[in-house]
């Protein structure tokens, strides 16, 4: 057992990966049975969620200790958040334009399903949702943009009491170390996670079923590698004036557990422990900075969004203009930004884009 846990996390989660992805690949559709293991995993990491964002960003906020300075590092943070978002959908859009993985594809080769039809009131919804009402009821919810929003005026409420918040920040940031606790604890589980999820998306699916939209999915990881390796990796060598391998180097266990549960909430638990354990980021700016992106900083899902639209556009015929471009790279950061943090919110998001452009 001592052998186990001298062994680096990160290692342990790839080796689970590859493991997992060759027992699913000979153990066919048998594998959804260990996939039990990995929904308990996934339940544990969404157990972490709302204590994890309410006492990070509350305590994050309110440590900074200057009003300045958290202005200063929340323009920067969501300067930030666009800038990548709007190169993450012309990205998506590029892909599309140049590679056509619509043009060609053999509609009856896929099996239909539904796609919620947007209605007028839904983006007047959306807004109206990211108010956060009952605080306790945001909480029950999981609804975690609503729920960042009012962490984020607590933080600032204490900031301002100055004094008298403090027994409160206290307390929060009392919290917040339990919450880190916690969270090592349950990423011991990863690689139990990791290796049954895995199996069962290898053994369920194979690459049969990706067949038809082959090249879509293709172009899809092709976006998101190429976000990584040249507008990440850009901004961390030229911007922040970092080592980029020695960064990639420290990230590796966040980037193995998101591949796995494609979720950005699942995640956040371990981008914080990264952020603060082996990238020294300061715990005040890496509780702030990172719940927000969490939720509002989705780059994987804005260029998906881009490149899905154009997809659509080609299978069915439709021909866009320069209008509709521009309107897909505005409402596909629109819709990154108001996706949650789960597997599969982006397919809403897609109805509203697709909708809006007449695909």
């Amino acid at each position: 057992m001592s052998t186990w846990f001298r062994i680096a996390l990160w290692k342990r989660v790839i080796a689970a990966l590859v493991l997992g992805i060759a027992v699913g690949w000979l153990w066919g559709p048998g594998a959804e049975s260990i996939k039990i293991v990995g929904d308990i995993f996934v339940a544990f990491i969404k157990m972490l969620v709302v204590p994890l964002i309410f006492f990070s960003l509350v305590a994050g906020v309110a440590s900074i200790g200057d009003l300045r300075k958290l202005g200063s590092v929340g323009w920067r943070a969501m300067l930030l958040f666009v800038v990548t978002g709007q190169i993450a959908v012309w990205l998506g859009l590029l892909l599309g334009t140049l590679m056509k993985p619509g043009v060609g594809v053999d509609t009856s080769a896929l099996q239909m399903g539904t796609i919620p039809e947007p209605s007028e009131t839904t983006w007047r919804e959306m807004v109206l949702g990211m108010v956060p009402q009952s605080p306790v009821q945001v909480m029950a919810d999981v609804n975690v943009l609503p729920l960042i929003i009012f962490s984020l005026l607590l933080g600032i409420g204490i900031l301002m009491a100055a004094r008298d918040g403090e027994p409160v920040l206290k307390i929060f940031e009392s919290g917040s170390v339990v919450m880190q606790k916690v969270t090592a604890i349950v990423m011991e589980l990863t690689p139990f996670g990791v290796f049954a999820l895995m199996a069962w998306v290898a053994g369920t699916l194979g690459l049969d079923a990706l067949a038809a939209l082959g090249q879509l999915v293709f172009l899809n990881y092709l976006g998101c590698l190429l976000i990584i390796l040249i507008v990440y990796a850009g901004m961390i060598k030229f911007i922040a004036r970092l080592p980029v391998i020695d960064f990639f180097r420290g990230i590796t266990d966040a980037i193995a557990v998101s591949y796995s549960t494609a979720s950005s909430n699942a995640t956040l638990p371990v981008t914080l422990r990264c952020a603060e354990r082996n990238l020294g980021v300061s715990k005040s700016v890496a509780s702030f900075v990172i719940s927000l992106g969490a939720t509002i900083n989705m780059n994987g899902t804005a260029m998906y969004l881009g490149l899905a639209t154009l997809f659509g556009a080609q299978l069915f015929g439709v021909d866009l203009s320069w209008g509709d471009y521009f309107m897909i790279a505005l409402l596909g950061t629109l819709g990154a930004v108001g996706a949650a943090g789960i597997p599969g919110a982006g397919l809403i998001m897609m109805a509203l884009v697709f909708g809006a452009v007449g695909v």
